[in-house]
């Protein structure tokens, strides 16, 4: 286990060391206003193989069964469907930025009833609105299902989620989203992850490229997450987003540890620094064993056979050892804490507590 967790103390040190390079502004910012757009739908997943909806739990699948029908022709008013080949469905999509009328998306379908499995089923033509309400896309075809489900009379087995799948390029935009992207004279990027210098580096590095090519600084900041960007004449926009995005700037990220209690999870950043402290960890291991043991009366005698409980407590703390951790950089803090020869429950508990001591020069996240 110790060795486990200097290997991955030092993935992370290589990680933070990696940080320091260069990055392309295109990977830590986007255009404000170019975005994706969420798209859903109501339908109805035909030719499953008995894994369907039953109609009587599920009567919303039965009713969307004679409403089909209906619109073709078929009056189905009156009748009684007891099919298990058809399941009611979400399709849910992402419809792209300027995506074009003709293109495809992928969509994904999820049963709403009581299926069993999509497995083998078809979607038939499903329309797909937006925010808006309006119509942008049309979803049809054969799912792609990767989990399975079987069972028997006295044994199951299962794997993945067989009530969820997908149908690549299974959607055809009907609809584009308008705007006037073309005409736009000024331009905001926002970085993901906010923060003041790294929004200044984004403005100084763009002004040192557009003085150089247009002769005049075009980019100020805002705030910790957008920056301002004016257009130069003659310019096409789709032209100068690749030309900025293609700078290299070195993002800075604030000095954070991130601990999940539940996986053991820790995660340092590299600017994280640790004053000076002495840390000992001890493990205190308490195991009570019960022996219970049958008691005989003497032959000939009144007395009954009686079960006397017997208890062993057994105590043992190893040896603790005393460390000193003086995290000047990341390397030597993890350097530090692999002395100490820890369990990932054991260093979660130490810097818990030298963030306590108000020794942690950084912000402690405990998810």
């Amino acid at each position: 286990m110790t060795r486990w967790i200097i290997t991955i103390f030092i993935t992370l040190v290589a990680v933070a060391n990696a940080s320091y390079a260069s990055v392309r502004i295109k990977d830590i910012a986007s255009v404000q206003g170019v975005r994706e757009n969420q798209l859903i739908g109501y339908g109805l997943v035909i030719g499953l193989q008995g894994t369907g909806d039953s109609l009587r739990n599920s009567p919303f699948t039965a009713e969307s069964l004679r409403s089909m029908l209906e619109r073709l022709g078929i009056n189905f008013a009156d009748g009684d469907p007891r099919t298990q080949n058809i399941a009611a469905v979400m399709v849910t999509a992402s419809l792209p930025a300027f995506i074009g009328r003709g293109s495809r998306i992928d969509v994904t379908v999820s049963s709403l009833g009581d299926a069993s499995s999509l497995a083998g089923g078809t979607l038939i033509q499903t329309p797909l609105h937006g925010a808006d309400g309006n119509i942008y896309a049309v979803g049809q075809g054969p799912l792609a299902v990767s989990g399975f489900a079987k069972q028997g009379d006295a044994e199951s087995v299962s794997q993945g989620v067989p009530t969820t799948g997908r149908i690549p390029n299974g959607a055809i935009i009907e609809r584009e989203i308008t705007g006037d992207f073309r005409d736009l004279r000024s331009i905001v990027l926002e970085v993901r992850n906010p923060d003041f210098n790294t929004v200044v580096d984004i403005a100084d590095a763009i002004n040192a490229y557009t003085s150089r090519r247009y002769n005049r600084a075009l980019a100020r900041e805002l705030d910790a997450r957008t920056v301002s960007i004016t257009r130069p004449d003659k310019v096409a926009i789709t032209r100068f987003i690749a030309e900025i995005g293609r700078l290299a700037v070195r993002p800075d990220t604030p000095a954070r540890v991130v601990i999940d209690e539940r996986t053991g999870t820790i995660v340092i950043g590299h600017k994280v620094q640790i004053a000076t402290v002495a840390v000992t960890h001890g493990n205190l291991t308490v195991r009570i064993s019960e022996l219970p043991q049958v008691s005989q009366p003497a032959p000939f005698s009144e007395g009954e056979t009686t079960v006397v409980p017997r208890s062993v407590v057994e105590t043992g703390e190893r040896d603790g050892r005393l460390a000193i951790l003086k995290g000047s950089n990341l390397h030597t803090l993890v350097e530090g804490l692999n002395a100490i020869g820890l369990k990932p429950t054991g260093i979660i508990a130490i810097l818990q507590a030298i963030k306590s001591a108000g020794a942690l020069q950084a912000e402690l996240v405990v998810q």
